[in-house]
C-alpha cells in the first residue's frame, strides 16, 4: 500500500480552498526594473510595484481588539499557486517570495502580512496561511 503523494495533496488542497470561496488576491512585490540613468543608479526614481495574482483563496474575518488593527483577515493561498511563480520572479522557495512581499490586495483593499504558515501535510506544504492587517 502507498503513501499519498505530494502533488495529489497540492490537487485537493487547491480543490478545497476553490470550494471554500475560490477568492483572488494579488501579492504586492517591489519592481526590479531601475532606470539606468544617474537617478535610477542613486535611487531618487521609484520603480514601483509589480502585482502577483494567486488564486483560488480562501478566507475568513478573524476578532480584533479595540487597540489592534482595524481589520485582520486570515488567507489561505495555494502552495501550487505560489509554486507556478516562483520562476518567473526568480526566487527559489516560497519563503523567499513572502519575504519580498509589501503588501497584499483583496478587492480594492491593501492589507499589511503580519504572519505567514506554510502548511503542511507528510512532508508536503498544500497551502500557506497569511495573515494581513488593515
Amino acid at each position: 500500500m502507498g503513501g499519498i503523494c505530494g502533488a495529489g495533496l497540492r490537487r485537493a488542497a487547491d480543490a478545497l480552498l476553490r470550494a471554500m470561496g475560490g477568492e483572488t488576491v494579488r501579492l504586492v512585490l517591489p519592481a526590479t526594473a531601475m532606470a539606468s540613468d544617474a537617478a535610477g543608479q542613486l535611487g531618487l526614481v521609484d520603480p514601483g510595484v509589480q502585482e502577483v495574482l494567486i488564486s483560488p483563496v480562501a478566507l475568513r474575518e478573524l476578532t480584533t481588539g479595540n487597540l489592534g488593527p482595524r481589520r485582520r483577515v486570515e488567507f489561505m493561498l495555494p502552495a501550487s499557486a505560489i509554486a507556478n511563480q516562483l520562476p518567473a520572479l526568480g526566487m527559489a522557495s516560497g519563503e523567499d517570495l513572502f519575504n519580498a512581499v509589501i503588501g497584499l490586495t483583496y478587492g480594492s483593499e491593501l492589507f499589511h502580512i503580519e504572519n505567514v504558515v506554510p502548511q503542511s501535510f507528510s512532508g508536503t506544504v498544500c497551502f500557506y496561511v497569511v495573515t494581513g492587517v488593515e
